[in-house]
């Protein structure tokens, strides 16, 4: 019971298959790998907070900067979904998204942390600022790589989990 094949009708039925699939692979590639520039607006926001939370607040005030601040990232993390043109479904977060996720948190706090403990050991005249400068630009240089590290093997993605 076997039909015979045409070999250029199932290669176009293939490749009609194929196309989208790839499409959408880059336009997950050319989202991950855009730079320190998608990451700005984050960099930015993050440094104002840190440099005013450095300043001695009421407690008011400083429950109002984190709120402002979390609004900040909130409206930046709805914007670029919206912006985006595709949806990744939750298959193809691989382990590697889960590492840079955690690693990035731990950086970013322990940043924070390490250079707040060394500006108040060296009694700084500014410190928040250098500590906010500090902070932001180690985000900006860590976070684009680790994207593209996390995202590159989801084109080549085979349900391993590899």
């Amino acid at each position: 019971m076997s039909a015979p094949v045409d070999a250029e009708r199932a290669w176009a039925d293939l490749q009609r298959i194929r196309v989208p699939q790839e499409r959408v692979y880059d336009e997950l590639e050319r989202c991950s790998a855009s730079g320190w520039r998608s990451y700005l607006p984050i960099a930015a926001a993050m440094w104002v907070f840190v440099a005013v939370s450095g300043l001695d607040l009421p407690g008011w005030a400083v429950w109002a900067v984190l709120a402002a601040y979390m609004a900040a990232l909130g409206a930046i993390g709805v914007r670029a979904a919206r912006k985006s043109r595709m949806r990744l479904h939750r298959s193809r977060y691989t382990w590697r998204t889960t590492v840079v996720f955690f690693a990035s948190a731990i950086v970013g706090g322990s940043s924070i942390l390490v250079t707040g403990w060394l500006v108040e050991w060296a009694e700084l005249a500014y410190g928040s600022l250098v500590q906010a400068t500090v902070c932001a630009g180690l985000f900006l240089l860590v976070t684009a790589p680790a994207n593209r590290w996390a995202f590159a093997p989801v084109r080549s993605y085979d349900g391993s989990g590899r």
